[in-house]
């Protein structure tokens, strides 16, 4: 089993609470689960377009948006008893298109070269968000784990959470920005390893 930190996909529970009331609030709006979903898509390109202009103070609040967004889609879905397999498959794919949209931007950003081109730290920062995302559904292809995957330092909520962090030092210092997103990069590798570690083991116990 994982013992990080965080891991904040198997601690849903303390969310409980807040995702009832937003989900009870947000229900009263004629949005369907799938296009609160859609929403923070276009949140995303929103955030896109700002970072390429290197406004940094308004990518962060767009990218906060599609990120509650994110929230709000499941916690609707769950309130009004909609929750379906569609629904979940039209989430993981925004949310990998979110993900590559904020990383493409970080390319249009004056970012310092640290040991390696910061291309390269940004590749690599993509390259372990979807192989974290892509071990767990290969698990369940394969028939390795019975169960979903979950778990690892720097699983989705975490990954939310640094490049939210990333951006708002990004507005005061784009050194600083450059090394957390180093951080992102090597925790997103590492939990992908940690996850294909649990496939292979056959410790497919997390619910």
């Amino acid at each position: 089993m994982f013992d990080p930190l965080f891991m904040l996909d198997l601690k849903r529970e303390i969310f409980k609470g807040l995702e009832k009331k937003v989900g009870s609030l947000f229900s009263l709006l004629p949005l369907t689960p799938n296009q609160w979903t859609l929403c923070s898509f276009v949140f995303a390109l929103i955030t896109l377009f700002f970072l390429i202009k290197n406004n940094l103070i308004l990518a962060l609040l767009f990218f906060l948006v599609a990120a509650f967004l994110d929230f709000v889609d499941g916690a609707v879905a769950r309130f009004k008893k909609e929750a379906t397999n569609r629904g979940a498959y039209l989430d993981t794919i925004v949310d990998r298109y979110v993900e590559a949209m904020i990383f493409i931007g970080f390319l249009f950003l004056p970012l310092p070269d640290i040991l390696l081109p910061c291309k390269v730290w940004i590749f690599l920062c993509f390259f372990g968000s979807i192989i974290t995302t892509y071990s767990k559904a290969a698990a369940k292809e394969k028939e390795l784990a019975n169960k979903e995957i979950k778990g690892g330092i720097l699983s989705r909520g975490e990954r939310i959470i640094l490049i939210s962090l990333s951006m708002l030092v990004g507005i005061f210092s784009l050194t600083g920005m450059a090394y957390l997103l180093i951080i992102f990069a090597l925790l997103s590798n590492l939990t992908a390893v940690q996850r294909i570690n649990l496939a292979l083991k056959g410790d497919n116990l997390s619910s």
